[in-house]
């Protein structure tokens, strides 16, 4: 019962604090859409409390039609990555670099999970994030295993815990998993501030 009472009240406060919508314009959507050359595939992203082993957020990659980030309440905005609600737009390789080692750093590492897909689960998980709408704080591993339940039901269970989502789908067969750590200064903003659009510093799993 107490723990029934506890999930109740954090759907109740998440409620509570709405997520805000981002609506990027047609036309940036549409001029940023990359296609990676790769085969289809979904990528989810753990950020690791490299102290605690805790799970601190939860995303997922995705390469179909076109290649994009579900980052359900992630704080990795840039101008020139279209948005619309935690769905990032335009993720060429050197995108899919930044958004890694922005995640990674002196206090956390990123468990890189990937599994190729047909191109239906692909176009299906897309659309699936596309209507997802906007994600309050601390719902990203419960938003990303929604979206994982549907693509894989009976094999992903919705979960409030990171590595509980980073779990359930390493059990899928054929997932592939790296870690990436990195030892810069908690201050990740540096990372975008350095970043200039087109270019490639680091190699990351996630190509």
């Amino acid at each position: 019962m107490r723990a029934w009472v506890l999930g109740i009240a954090a759907v109740m406060l998440l409620g509570a604090c709405a997520a805000e919508s981002v609506w990027a314009p047609d036309e940036a959507v549409a001029r940023a859409a990359y296609r990676h050359d790769g085969p289809p595939r979904l990528t989810v992203f753990t950020m690791i409390n490299n102290k605690t082993g805790a799970g601190a957020h939860t995303s997922l990659m995705i390469n179909g039609s076109q290649r994009v980030i579900f980052d359900p309440a992630g704080s990795f905005k840039h101008e020139t990555i279209p948005e619309r609600n935690d769905v990032l737009f335009g993720i060429t390789p050197q995108v899919a670099d930044v958004y890694t080692r922005y995640h990674a750093r002196k206090t956390f590492h990123v468990k890189i999970q990937e599994l190729d897909v047909s191109p239906e689960l692909a176009e299906r998980a897309i659309q699936l994030v596309k209507a997802n709408g906007p994600v309050p704080n601390a719902a990203c591993s419960v938003a990303t295993s929604r979206i994982l339940a549907e693509l894989f039901p009976g094999q992903v269970r919705r979960s409030w815990s990171p590595r509980k989502t980073a779990e359930d789908f390493g059990n899928i067969p054929g997932v592939r998993e790296q870690e990436l750590y990195e030892y810069d200064s908690d201050d990740n903003s540096r990372v975008l501030a350095a970043w200039t659009p087109g270019q490639t510093t680091a190699a990351t799993g996630s190509e």
